[in-house]
């Protein structure tokens, strides 16, 4: 089954080859997430706090829609970063850190020429953009950060604080929230980091922070820490694997009818510890913003 076919009969959109390309990147950003075994979930929480940010703003429609979208597709250059960066277990030298730096020029590029670049540039390239110059990749400052790379830049810091790296836990929600509110108009957009602490603040991030779908959240690996991504469709029965370590871990029934990721002991062979792109989680982001808005006026919201 194509990629157009499996994504066809699961929502309307108006015109059938966007929803196809618009798909096709989804797929090629979760597959460049799968790379690094600590960042699990993150492209779907940045992109479900992108959306509730925008909304609080007073985003909708179109605009709203290419923001959802564009925060789960903001990492795509990662794809041009050495595993042995990408996936070190330890903080980076500087040397390293600079070619992290690369990804959002690299994402850009990716891009260059694809039908549907207008409607994901901006988070692409400018989400590591900061209000005071400071940032990367063009030191750009203020309003001349694009709107969606402002907003998506606070999201996507937000959900590195909040999540487990090899060298450090996740901080507390709270604690990522006072950052943010120390860095406003610095790191941070005044008004967009100021609404988002608002949101914090009001309980409406924790149902997102530390899962990997709604109401799914990430399973410890018991070397490795939060980096089990049990998919919404799983069943009890089935295999998982660590992705840092290549742990398995057999899913049995747990409380509340989700299943329970148990380790076995033993190592999942290549085959086993290929990445795979969960389509069903896909889809459903594209249904979501779909539902705001057809790709088009996604699209001629960003002209």
């Amino acid at each position: 089954m194509s990629l157009f076919d499996y994504f066809k009969p699961r929502r309307k959109v108006a015109d059938d080859r966007s929803a196809q390309m618009l798909a096709s990147l989804l797929v090629m950003a979760w597959v460049v997430e799968a790379r690094d075994p600590y960042t699990g979930g993150h492209l779907w929480r940045v992109s479900r706090y992108s959306a509730l940010l925008a909304e609080a703003a007073g985003i909708s429609g179109g605009a709203l829609a290419r923001i959802e979208i564009g925060g789960f597709l903001h990492d795509l250059g990662k794809i041009g970063i050495p595993d042995a960066i990408l996936r070190k277990a330890d903080k980076l030298t500087d040397d390293e850190y600079a070619v992290i730096r690369t990804h959002p020029d690299v994402g850009a590029r990716m891009l260059a020429g694809h039908p549907l670049a207008a409607l994901v540039r901006p988070a692409v390239l400018h989400h590591h953009e900061t209000p005071d110059g400071h940032g990367y990749p063009h030191r750009l400052a203020g309003d001349a950060i694009p709107l969606d790379g402002r907003l998506v830049g606070v999201c996507d810091a937000f959900d590195a604080m909040t999540s487990s790296r090899p060298y450090r836990k996740s901080m507390p929600i709270a604690q990522a929230l006072d950052i943010i509110r120390s860095r406003l108009g610095t790191q941070f957009d005044r008004d967009l980091g100021a609404q988002f602490i608002t949101l914090g603040e009001a309980g409406l991030l924790d149902h997102i922070a530390g899962h990997s779908d709604e109401g799914i959240p990430l399973q410890n690996c018991v070397m490795c820490g939060p980096t089990l991504v049990v998919r919404r469709e799983a069943q009890a029965g089935e295999e998982v694997y660590c992705r840092s370590c290549g742990g398995e871990y057999h899913l049995e029934q747990g409380d509340g009818g989700r299943p329970h990721a148990v380790p076995t002991g033993r190592k999942g062979n290549p085959a086993a510890l290929e990445p795979e792109a969960d389509t069903d989680l896909i889809s459903r982001v594209i249904q979501s913003a779909a539902a705001r808005a057809p790709v088009e006026d996604m699209i001629s919201a960003n002209r």
